[in-house]
C-alpha cells in the first residue's frame, strides 16, 4: 500500500477533476503490475496496473488508494475489470464519497467473491486525496496558501521591489509545487504588479497548471504576458458582476475563460471562486497572493495548506507586508496550523502548516 500511495501522487496536477489513485498488484509475494491514474484522469491506475500484470493478475491481490470505481462513465468500470482480470482480494485505502461510487465499487467486488479489506494506510490516503475529498464533500478544491517573505514578514519593499527576496533554489521549489497543483492562482494585484506567467519553468516537459486570476473589475493588462498566452495555457477569471462586458467579451476572445461571482466588502468573494473552480472541475488549487487574497482566504478559513518561504533578509516596518488586514482582535480569533515540515531550501527555510481537521 506504501507503494501504491506513492505512485498515486504523480497524478497530482495532472488528473483533475479524477482523484490520482495509485494501484499494486501482487502475486506469489511479487510485484506483477503497479500503475498510477494517467495524464487528463484516463487511463485508471487499476486498468494500467492490470494490463501489466496480464494473465499474472488472476488470484493476486491488488492494493489501491480509493475505492475502485462502479460506474459507466467514459470508460467502463474498475471493479469491472477487477472481477475480469480475476483476483481474489482487493485492499483499499480509503472509500470513494462521489455519489457515483459511494460503497457501489466495493459492493460489486464483495458480490463477486473477491475478498474486501477497507482501511489500510487510509490516513496518509486521505490526506493525498484532500483535493478530490474536498470537491466532492465541500464542493471547492484544497487550497494551499504559498507565501515568501523576510524575517520579518515582508514581501516587498516600500517602492514595490520583490524580485527577489528568496534565492533560486526556493523559486526552483515553487515550480515544483506548481507542478503538483491542479491551478495557480492569484489576486488581480499580484498580476498587475508582477505581470507573470504563472507556469512551471525549469522542470523539463511539465504539465502545466491552470492560471487563476481573481479580478473584481478584471482590470489587468490585456497585453501582458497572461493575454498574450491565453491560448497556449489555460487562464482563468473570476470577476465580478461589474467588470465591463466588454473587457470580459475581449478577454474571452483572447481564449481566457471566465467565471462571475459575488463581491463582498469590494473584493471577490473567495469562497463563491473557489465554488465556481470546484464546480469546474478542480481539485487542488496553489495560491501565490497577493496579500489581500492571502489574508481573504485565511479569514475566511479557505487555507488547507500553508507553505512559507522565509529568507535571511529583514526590510523593516515600511516593507510591504505577506497579509493585508485580517480584522484579528484577540489572538483566540487567529486562524491556526499545525506544523508538518520545515527545510531548509538553499539559503531560505520552508515551513509547511496544514489545518486541523
Amino acid at each position: 500500500m506504501d507503494l501504491a500511495l506513492t505512485l498515486g501522487r504523480r497524478g497530482h496536477g495532472a488528473v483533475w477533476p479524477n482523484p490520482a489513485v495509485g494501484c499494486v498488484i501482487v502475486n506469489g509475494g511479487r510485484v506483477v503490475g503497479r500503475g498510477w491514474t494517467q495524464p487528463g484522469g484516463r487511463p485508471h491506475a487499476e486498468v494500467v496496473a492490470l494490463v501489466q500484470a496480464g494473465a499474472a493478475a488472476r488470484g493476486a491481490t491488488v492494493y489501491v488508494t480509493l475505492e475502485p470505481c462502479s460506474h459507466h462513465g467514459e470508460t467502463p468500470p474498475c471493479a469491472g475489470a477487477l472481477i475480469a482480470a480475476g483476483v481474489s482480494r482487493v485492499v483499499v485505502a480509503l472509500g470513494d464519497p462521489d455519489p457515483r461510487v459511494n460503497g457501489r465499487g466495493l459492493a460489486m467486488l464483495r458480490d463477486a467473491g473477491i475478498t474486501v479489506d477497507v482501511g489500510q494506510g487510509a490516513e496518509t490516503a486521505r490526506t493525498d486525496q484532500i483535493g478530490f475529498l474536498s470537491r466532492v464533500e465541500r464542493g471547492r478544491p484544497m487550497v494551499t496558501l504559498k507565501l515568501a517573505a523576510s524575517l520579518d514578514g515582508r514581501i516587498a519593499t516600500a517602492t514595490g521591489e520583490s524580485q527577489w527576496i528568496t534565492g533560486p533554489e526556493a523559486r526552483r521549489h515553487v515550480h515544483a509545487l506548481r507542478m503538483t497543483h491542479d491551478a495557480v492562482m492569484v489576486g488581480a494585484g499580484t498580476a498587475r504588479a508582477d505581470d507573470p506567467t504563472l507556469t512551471v519553468r525549469d522542470l523539463g516537459a511539465a504539465h502545466q497548471p491552470v492560471r487563476v486570476v481573481l479580478s473584481r473589475h478584471l482590470d489587468i493588462p490585456l497585453t501582458g504576458k497572461l493575454a498574450r498566452t491565453a491560448r497556449d495555457v489555460p487562464l482563468w477569471l473570476v470577476h465580478g458582476d461589474r467588470a465591463p462586458r466588454d473587457v470580459v467579451s475581449a478577454w474571452e476572445g483572447l481564449g481566457a475563460r471566465c467565471f462571475e461571482v459575488p463581491v463582498v466588502q469590494g473584493q471577490v468573494d473567495a469562497g463563491a471562486a473557489l465554488d465556481a473552480l470546484g464546480a469546474a472541475g478542480l481539485t487542488r488549487v496553489f495560491c501565490e497572493g497577493g496579500g489581500g487574497l492571502a489574508a481573504s482566504l485565511l479569514a475566511d478559513g479557505l487555507v488547507d495548506e500553508f507553505v512559507g518561504f522565509t529568507a535571511g533578509l529583514a526590510l523593516g516596518a515600511e516593507g510591504r507586508p505577506s497579509l493585508a488586514a485580517m480584522g484579528v482582535g484577540a489572538l483566540s480569533d487567529a486562524p491556526r496550523m499545525d506544523l508538518v515540515e520545515t527545510r531548509i531550501v538553499g539559503a531560505d527555510v520552508m515551513h509547511r502548516w496544514r489545518a486541523a481537521r
